[in-house]
């Protein structure tokens, strides 16, 4: 089967974006100019620009016409980033994005729920606890790049400090939040998944539906073995998030 031809214009354009041949910032030929070139009509030209808009490789804007997107840098989330770092106002976001504590914000809103099935087994409790619901979006200088919900305990959060938003954000995170409440965490896991975006998901990091998104569980665990936090899931986009691992071995 023949491929449509707004597939075959999208893709030759792709190519001559991630080529350099067309940079950040550089401004894509008109309609008119693209219907003459393809020898399309300008309906098949916007679906391929439609689509390269929604990878993120392209965007309009009244009286600047289409231009190439500049690429976000990339990010690299390091296996030590929950460390504590003497010195440093920072949180594991700040040090994966390496900025500075005025550079960073978070929109936050805070409820008490009930856990379901899903969350309560990432809890290793029954259906029914009790928690504090942490909705969180992370902005590097004014750009949303991270997404979250981190379920706490209400049990250990109910009437301190670490369940009244206005605290937020927190140096040294959810880690440094729960030491003041006498507990020390000891392991933190994190399983990862990729896909395609919501509506949501995508809204709100400002990203196109066609950019992959990384999404993962983490999970703090106390010296008791107690699971004491849940964040499920937090969301980053993919396409500019390197997650970096070493595994030092004994020989």
């Amino acid at each position: 089967m023949a491929q449509p031809e707004y597939l075959r214009i999208a893709a030759h354009l792709r190519t001559r974006i991630t080529s350099g041949e067309y940079g950040p910032g550089d401004q894509i030929p008109t309609l008119t100019e693209l219907c003459a070139h393809y020898g399309v009509s300008e309906t098949t030209i916007r679906s391929a620009l439609r689509l390269l808009a929604g990878e993120g490789l392209i965007e309009t804007r009244a009286r600047a016409g289409t231009r190439v997107r500049p690429r976000p840098p990339i990010h690299r989330m390091a296996a030590d980033r929950y460390r504590t770092v003497p010195g440093r106002k920072a949180t594991p976001y700040t040090r994966d994005q390496n900025i500075e504590w005025a550079e960073y914000r978070l929109d936050k809103r805070f409820e008490r729920v009930v856990a379901d099935a899903e969350v309560a087994a990432l809890f290793e409790a029954e259906p029914g606890l009790e928690l504090l619901a942490r909705h969180f979006v992370f902005h590097d200088n004014g750009q949303p790049t991270q997404m979250s919900t981190s379920y706490v305990r209400w049990s250990d959060v109910g009437g301190t400090p670490v369940a009244d938003p206005i605290h937020e954000p927190w140096a040294g995170g959810t880690r440094a939040q729960l030491a003041t409440l006498g507990i020390r965490v000891v392991r933190i896991t994190e399983s990862f998944t990729a896909g395609m975006p919501t509506e949501v998901e995508a809204a709100t990091l400002r990203i196109g539906s066609g950019i992959p998104v990384l999404r993962y569980t983490r999970r703090h665990i106390a010296d008791t073995g107690r699971v004491v936090e849940v964040a499920h899931p937090i969301v980053r986009r993919g396409d500019t998030t390197l997650v970096d691992f070493v595994i030092d071995l004994d020989e």
